[in-house]
């Protein structure tokens, strides 16, 4: 068994990439985006944590949470959200050609990969700049010509708190980092 290092700051920010099994392309799906949102509401309920970004593409998600004082389980938080969505969609996005021995002795369905990416912010700048390839990632990926125009995206809640103008992330050529440092 791997035994990943993860983060144990308490109270920490982090950024994280999620990703569906084989890039399978269904997170903006309606069902889908109802089940995530509902299953992060019931997560926060039991395990609180603060979201600071989120942007939602069809086979990835970027995210970036706090956590509480004294608290640094953000595994358990994934856990919650992946297996809340599972349990509500799992039974239409269920693929049994994707199945084989690792996923069945792990009881995992076709849905996630198994693991995701941390990264622990260390300060201000490191902060915006996984907030800015998060939010970037749309027009990155071709799906939109400009950040704003991608409706899975906390962009629009930077934009509506005057973070940042609604020009911002116009496309390859405004300056906006394709990678985060």
């Amino acid at each position: 068994m791997s035994h990943f290092r993860r983060s144990r700051v308490t109270g920490g920010t982090f950024f994280f990439t999620v990703v569906t099994y084989r890039r399978q392309r269904f997170l903006c799906d309606d069902d889908v985006r109802v089940a995530l949102r509902e299953s992060i509401r019931h997560t926060r309920e039991q395990h609180p944590f603060e979201i600071d970004a989120w942007v939602l593409l069809p086979d990835h998600m970027h995210c970036m949470w706090t956590l509480p004082d004294g608290d640094a389980d953000f595994s358990v938080r994934w856990n919650v959200i992946k297996r809340g969505v599972t349990r509500r969609v799992g039974a239409r996005l269920q693929r049994a050609d994707l199945m084989n021995e690792s996923k069945s002795a792990h009881r995992e369905s076709t849905l996630w990969q198994r693991r995701f990416w941390e990264h622990q912010i260390r300060d201000d700048r490191d902060l915006q700049a996984h907030v800015d390839y998060g939010h970037f990632n749309p027009v990155k990926h071709g799906y939109v010509a400009r950040a704003i125009d991608w409706p899975y995206s906390s962009v629009h809640r930077s934009i509506r708190d005057g973070v940042i103008t609604d020009d911002w992330g116009g496309g390859l050529a405004s300056g906006v980092p394709d990678r985060v440092e």
